[in-house]
């Protein structure tokens, strides 16, 4: 196999097709307790990461929303709110077990009705060119294996004009938190994970993917790559989470 062929699956190399296998069976496992270890691992803060990506997407009444790797439906609920009822909130996973738990908490909220569930894979999206105004990925694109033809899929489905939103784990911009994080990272999340997921293995693939994500200048330059323009970011908690914003032009 030759390393054009290799990807990462935490710090593994591995074949392209094997790391689709690995993540659907890493998202299989921790689907049920999902949330309760966003909230765990990140005490909460995860909610504020979401609110603050949504305050700043420019998503309005009417608007037509997709959420790629949208999971158990966090993000949609909140693009909900502010699209309303004439506007569209589509989510889409490649996780089966993923989209029933989101199907599920939305159900619970009473939005299912308002919000359309679609099973794709991020790096061949299934909607005609210019569909929505706003697509997001929060804590999704991390773990896709080519993330510059998901960039470019993400953006075909843009209008022009319209807005990405890449919500992720990034590089803490202080050494000392760097430090910090990376010692709750590996020390703590992998017993958590163990403990309430009883899956110790796939949150410790977890932070490892952080680890191997391209950091915010990067991140910033595959935006550009893949089309979009007047692409900046904003950090959070110190770097911990960056939002990438980028627009079709």
């Amino acid at each position: 196999m030759t390393p054009e062929e290799l990807t990462d699956f935490g710090f593994q190399k591995i074949g392209a097709g094997e790391k689709t296998r690995r993540v659907r069976a890493v998202f299989d496992s921790v689907a049920h307790r999902y949330d309760v270890m966003n909230d765990l691992m990140s005490l909460g803060v995860h909610r504020l990461w979401k609110r603050y990506a949504v305050h700043v997407s420019g998503v309005r009444p009417g608007s037509r929303v997709l959420d790629v790797a949208g999971g158990t439906g966090d993000m949609a609920a909140l693009f909900r709110e502010r699209v309303g009822p004439t506007g569209r909130v589509v989510i889409s996973d490649i996780n089966f077990n993923m989209l029933v738990e989101g199907r599920d908490r939305l159900t619970d909220r009473g939005a299912v009705p308002d919000t359309e569930i679609v099973q794709a894979d991020a790096q061949s999206l299934p909607f005609r060119e210019g569909s929505f105004d706003c697509v997001c990925i929060a804590f999704g694109l991390r773990n896709v294996t080519d993330k510059a033809a998901a960039l470019r899929s993400m953006y075909k489905t843009l209008r022009y004009g319209g807005t990405l939103l890449v919500l992720e784990f990034s590089r803490p911009v202080s050494a000392a938190l760097r430090r910090l994080y990376d010692s709750y990272s590996f020390n703590v999340i992998p017993r958590v994970g163990a403990l309430v997921a009883r899956d110790e293995d796939s949150y410790r693939y977890l932070i490892e993917s952080i680890r191997m994500h391209p950091d915010q200048e990067k991140l910033k330059g595959m935006l550009e790559q893949a089309g979009f323009g007047k692409v900046d970011y904003h950090n959070l908690s110190g770097g911990i989470v960056a939002v990438h914003k980028g627009y079709r032009i």
